[in-house]
């Protein structure tokens, strides 16, 4: 898995204190950067998150280059609405070197590991033949209708390849391009990262949040898992390692600090 923040709101933390500021001020829309220091900034976004006023931070964006995530985690993310997103297309991609990841728990088991990696193969082999099998049908037909044979090659190509990647698994890598705002990003943070969230998408949560705390650590002071900010929603689900989790994340924001 690879996680980049490849843009972010310029000045975040400095932009939803403006926001903030005309909501609690009668300064006037122009001026609202007018003597905003890092400083008052800082302390805006503090005074929002303790209050519970959540919407100014929705103007503060931050977009993540993602790659070596399957599409079981596709299905979970995109789950998460109020979020961008640009997927590597599998209509429109021949997958000639097909990636798959696999579950820690199956690598770390000898036969499963080795019946996962023949499912695989199998998946990889019948979606080559599938596209040769399509392709050579559709390429006579293509032909018939007065395209060259570049054009009907083409054409013929991209028709197979939108059916025969019917079997491939949820376990097939992609990438994609991910946008959240900042309101977002934390409520995706208190879900995903949590101990009870799948194994993967914890990953990838953990992955943006090291990303963005060095940008905007007042923004993300209180990032994590819900317990993190209060106590474990979870009930009789609860992991029950509370002091455990807030450490973890304590520490990773810490290993997350730019170098000065």
């Amino acid at each position: 898995m690879n996680v980049k923040l490849i843009a972010h709101t310029v000045m975040p933390e400095k932009v939803v204190a403006a926001a903030a500021k005309l909501c609690y001020s009668d300064t006037g829309a122009m001026n609202l950067m007018d003597g905003l220091t890092d400083e008052k900034a800082e302390s805006f976004v503090e005074m929002l998150s303790t209050i519970g006023h959540e919407s100014p931070i929705e103007h503060a964006s931050f977009t993540f280059a993602i790659e070596g995530v399957s599409r079981s985690l596709l299905a979970q993310i995109t789950r998460h609405r109020l979020a961008s997103f640009s997927v590597q297309s599998q209509r429109y991609v021949k997958l000639t070197n097909f990636q798959y990841i696999t579950p820690p728990e199956i690598a770390g088991d000898q036969e499963a590991l080795a019946l996962y990696e023949q499912t695989m193969q199998n998946c990889v082999e019948a979606y080559r033949k599938l596209t040769e099998i399509l392709e050579a049908r559709h390429y006579q037909d293509f032909l018939s209708q007065g395209c060259s044979e570049k054009e009907a090659h083409r054409k013929a190509e991209k028709k197979a390849i939108e059916d025969a990647r019917f079997v491939l698994p949820n376990a097939g890598e992609t990438k994609m391009v991910v946008t959240m705002n900042a309101r977002e990003l934390l409520h995706f943070f208190r879900l995903r990262c949590c101990n009870r969230a799948q194994w993967e998408i914890r990953a990838l949560a953990k992955a943006m949040l090291k990303e963005v705390w060095p940008v905007s650590p007042a923004l993300f002071a209180k990032a994590g898992p819900s317990c993190c900010s209060g106590a474990c929603p979870e009930g009789k689900m609860s992991c029950g390692k509370l002091s455990e989790v807030r450490k973890e994340y304590e520490l990773l924001k810490i290993k997350s600090e730019p170098e000065t």
